[in-house]
């Protein structure tokens, strides 16, 4: 079988775009998943039998991370020595601040068995989910931005906006958690 592409989107003979075709994609993954069965190889030497195992799962790897837009711009990034770093509650978005004050304030309350505070956590959540589905349609566009120019910048963008979508991602499990945890 020789040695396998390390690179999910050589692996799948693709132009490394943010922007992919879903169709193609899924089609390239059954006729790969053809190709790279390991039942192909059950009369095979050792060797090639292990070659198809580790492309079967090279392959499931790749189309579990090409397939979802935010695992695919993370996988991009990092192999363009972007890393994306995990958000933390000490790394508030400068824009975010007061909301998120006003957040961990009703959290408090209801924690404390406010429940006048779960109206203004349930307009916190919608809030933020909002916001999440507006850097949605940012990410969307920086996406088409970067695969027509291929700017590093871009690239630096979308880490950016990426960060402030998982912190903001965050923020809406832990009212989620609160809210449904609070109703029990």
């Amino acid at each position: 079988m020789g040695s396998l592409p390390s690179n999910y989107y050589d692996f799948f003979g693709l132009e490394r775009h943010l922007d992919l075709d879903l169709r193609d994609l899924e089609k390239r993954f059954y006729a790969l998943s053809r190709e790279h069965h390991p039942d192909r190889f059950s009369l095979k030497s050792r060797e090639a039998q292990q070659d198809a195992l580790d492309a079967t799962a090279i392959l499931n790897d790749a189309y579990r991370t090409l397939r979802d837009p935010l695992a695919r711009a993370e996988y991009l990034l990092k192999e363009n020595g972007f890393p994306i770093g995990e958000q933390n509650s000490k790394n508030v978005p400068p824009e975010l601040l007061e909301e998120v004050f006003e957040l961990n304030m009703a959290l408090e309350e209801l924690r404390g068995g406010d429940e006048s505070a779960r109206q203004p956590l349930e307009d916190a959540r919608n809030k933020f989910t909002g916001m999440r589905d507006a850097i949605d349609r940012e990410l969307a566009d920086k996406f088409r931005a970067y695969d027509r120019s291929r700017e590093r910048d871009v690239l630096g963008e979308i880490r950016g906006i990426l960060n402030r979508r998982r912190y903001i991602r965050n923020l809406v499990s832990e009212v989620e958690r609160e809210l449904t945890g609070a109703v029990l």
